[in-house]
């Protein structure tokens, strides 16, 4: 994986704040594994702990908020923080923890995969969660990931059978104050995997690529890793997106 840092020059950061994921798949464990790959160092804070395969989740312990505000004051007390990559938060507590430490007098882009249920099908962030989640995060996000079913539960809406829906969709969203919202077009139907960059300034773009029958856990940390690597290296976000979009088609093909 090539990297677009100059010569000599310090090696970006980007902070992830996520769960851990015991069977490696998924969570803060993929989040790393891709920033690596992108040649961007990893700084770390852990929401909860779960015990998972890649059938189910059996056990998920949420890490107190006072550790998540300790965790995060020691991130920006190490190193300069090129973006912010925010995954599974899990409840009301960690989404209220995680927005009253972020810095709030510096721009720091930061990209927010809305994890609202496993691939098995376990909650992952109560309601509580999703109302912080919009209320407070999403006003600062740069770009949020959403898949379809997840765009659907974010706005309590049926889920959008058509592209014009979902981009409705979507711009309904950018009223919640992101800059932008990337739906991830997976759930949808055709010969190719169309994701939907909707921009608050720049308007819509579609990132195509061919669908591939395979599945993985795993690829919306990696998408939302890849843009937040890509944005940390000066790379702009339409970019960012394409190159992640590239990574993980190419994780897939692998299988």
């Amino acid at each position: 994986m090539s990297s677009v840092n100059e010569p000599g020059r310090a090696r970006p950061a980007v902070l992830a704040i996520a769960a851990t994921d015991s069977s490696g798949g998924a969570g803060i464990t993929r989040d790393v594994q891709v920033l690596a790959d992108f040649s961007v160092d990893a700084l770390c804070v852990v929401t909860a702990v779960t015990a998972q395969s890649d059938s189910r989740i059996t056990v998920v312990h949420h890490i107190p908020p006072e550790v998540i505000r300790a965790q995060v004051a020691a991130a920006f007390a190490t190193r300069q923080v090129g973006a912010i990559k925010i995954g599974m938060l899990g409840t009301r507590a960690s989404v209220d923890a995680v927005a009253d430490s972020l810095p709030r007098s510096v721009s720091i882009p930061m990209v927010l995969d809305p994890v609202l249920v496993s691939s098995s099908g376990g909650v992952l962030l109560d309601a509580g969660g999703r109302d912080a989640l919009r209320k407070y995060l999403f006003p600062r996000a740069a770009l949020i990931t959403p898949n379809v079913p997840e765009v659907a539960a974010l706005l309590d809406a049926d889920i959008a059978t058509s592209e014009h829906l979902l981009i409705e969709q979507a711009q309904t969203l950018l009223t919640l104050g992101p800059q932008a919202v990337l739906v991830k077009g997976g759930h949808m139907n055709g010969d190719e995997a169309v994701d939907l960059l909707v921009c608050r300034n720049h308007g819509l773009h579609r990132l195509s690529a061919p669908r591939l029958r395979g599945t993985q856990r795993g690829t919306g940390c990696a998408l939302a890793s890849g843009i937040a690597a890509g944005v940390a290296s000066g790379m702009s976000l339409f970019d960012a997106c394409g190159r992640a979009k590239r990574y993980v088609l190419e994780m897939l093909s692998r299988q």
